[in-house]
């Protein structure tokens, strides 16, 4: 039996009356909704991992109006090169230390990883060069299009599109963001937080130059005049003498609904600074509050959300961009496998379960750092009492290892510290000569990686899925905020990166991590 979930009414009925009478075949195997970063990366996975999959995005090209994102994260730029391309953005990008808390900037250029910095790179950048490598794997984008309602049945889900015509697929991701559609018509609860403050973020001309350009604090929150060009120098930043100005700047009011004005930027300005500094031709005008949701379910039947559709927070942190990535990386080697009938649906539960638990820990921390923003006189203590404490360094380490996302932990089960967390990029020795461990993921096929006794494996029932790889290492094994671990005999790294499976020559567990990430043994 169908069930109808759509906002759109007699269309969908139609889509569930058609599937149902002709049994109608899917035009592909997985349709995202959104080409934003989230839906971009999953794009890419889904690809690697010759799975048929399409993006709606109602924008008629990959143009972004405004600033989102300006940068990724350490663990971001890991991911990116597990894939190969992290490179495409480094040599776009600034390299600086960009992790931070409550206004107190967090160093990790003594992190154990191949990138111990962030990248400072706007969103329109880095979704451009995301269009261009799906581009490269033939990923299809259908633009200028709406998604308007879908129902799901028992094989498939049908997509309701604004033109009226319509797709179908096996499997729905809604990436479209915090007022996601996909969200609401799958009727998945989005609970939290309303909002406390409100800021109109912008770029625009100023007919007068500010006395002082950077960051302003008052009672009302934090504001920030700057020139949209800018470079880093010795870990500072140097604006250009001439052109837009960046502007953040914190409303007296919170509750506005409709799309911010530059009327609306000019009072809050004066609000702040006392006068608008005759702004002019804003090139945008964007909106953004404190508030704090989560969807209570990643998955319903056939319909997963991700990123932002399934958690916003306050922009504290820059952690957005960044948590949606690795939704998409976690999501994407699960949903090939079941698609391709290699692993079973219950897989996908895992997606809730693993990442769930992420956004929710992103959740706090930024509503942390929100309440750390007041200025009365009891916030600023506690603000200088946390700088203190973030200037130790076992503090600095955890709190650094968090928001630049190295320090994430799946619950995997006990054992090896390794178990459930990020592999470490080591320099390898290999029978094809030098590789690095990152090189191997390239793929986004898992592997066995034996590092004891060349041939101490046989995997040959699950060889069409997993790589095994016998090499040597000599060296430390060292996980940021962890330290130094004990040396392993072997480990089964998944497709994102993280370990499923650690152990030596008795190999004690091992099927049976094989089986619940990679689906049961192949026939003989």
């Amino acid at each position: 039996m169908s069930v109808l979930l759509s906002t759109c009414g007699s269309r969908a009925a139609e889509l569930v009356a058609a599937a149902e009478t002709t049994g109608s075949a899917a035009d592909h195997a997985v349709l995202i909704v959104g080409a934003g970063p989230t839906g971009l990366v999953l794009a890419g996975e889904l690809a690697l991992a010759k799975v048929d999959v399409a993006i709606v995005e109602r924008r008629t090209s990959q143009d972004l109006a405004g600033s989102r994102a300006g940068g990724l994260h350490s663990r971001t730029i890991e991911v990116l090169d597990q894939r190969g391309i992290a490179d495409r953005f480094l040599s776009e990008g600034q390299k600086a230390q960009v992790a931070g808390f409550a206004g107190n900037r967090l160093d990790i250029s003594d992190f154990p990883t191949r990138h111990p910095y962030g990248l400072g790179l706007r969103q329109n950048h880095i979704e451009r060069i995301l269009a261009g490598w799906i581009g490269e794997l033939a990923v299809p984008i259908y633009r200028g299009i709406e998604v308007t309602g879908f129902a799901q049945d028992d094989s498939g889900v049908d997509v309701a599109l604004g033109d009226g015509g319509s797709l179908r697929a096996q499997y729905l991701v809604g990436c479209d963001g915090g007022r996601s559609l996909i969200r609401k018509v799958a009727g998945i609860a989005f609970p939290g937080s309303d909002p406390t403050t409100s800021s109109l973020i912008a770029e625009a001309e100023l007919a007068e130059t500010p006395a002082e350009w950077g960051i302003h604090r008052d009672a009302l929150g934090i504001h920030s005049l700057g020139r949209v060009e800018y470079e880093i120098r010795d870990g500072k930043v140097v604006y250009a003498d001439r052109g837009p100005v960046g502007i953040l700047v914190t409303e007296r009011q919170v509750g506005a609904t409709g799309e911010p004005t530059l009327a609306d930027l000019s009072e809050a300005l004066i609000a702040v600074y006392g006068t608008d500094y005759g702004i002019h031709s804003p090139t945008w005008i964007s909106r953004f509050t404190d508030a704090t949701r989560q969807a209570e379910a990643y998955r319903k039947g056939r319909v997963l959300v991700a990123g932002d559709a399934a958690h916003i927070h306050p922009p504290d942190g820059g952690q957005g961009l960044q948590t949606g990535v690795q939704d998409a990386v976690n999501l994407g080697w699960k949903l090939a496998q079941v698609v391709k009938r290699t692993a079973p649906e219950s897989l996908l539960d895992t997606y809730h379960a693993e990442r769930h638990p992420v956004a929710a820990r992103v959740l706090r921390n930024t509503m942390a750092a929100v309440a750390l923003r007041r200025e009365d006189e009891h916030t600023r203590a506690l603000r200088d009492t946390m700088a203190e404490l973030l200037g130790m360094q076992e503090p600095r380490k955890r709190f650094a290892a968090m928001l630049s996302g190295l320090d994430i932990h799946y619950d995997l089960g006990e054992g090896h510290p390794l178990l459930g967390r990020r592999m470490p990029d080591l320099d390898l020795d290999t029978a094809n000569g030098p590789r690095r461990v990152f090189a191997l993921l390239h793929d986004a096929r898992p592997v066995l990686l034996n590092l004891g006794e060349p041939g101490g494996f046989d995997i040959a029932p699950w060889a069409d899925r997993v790589q095994m790889i016998d090499a040597k290492y000599v060296g430390a094994w060292e996980l940021p905020a962890i330290g130094t671990v004990a040396a392993p005999t072997a480990v089964l790294i998944r497709p994102d990166g993280y370990v499923a499976w650690v152990g030596d020559a008795t190999r004690l567990g091992l099927a049976d991590a094989l089986t619940r990430s990679f689906g049961p043994p192949a026939a003989a």
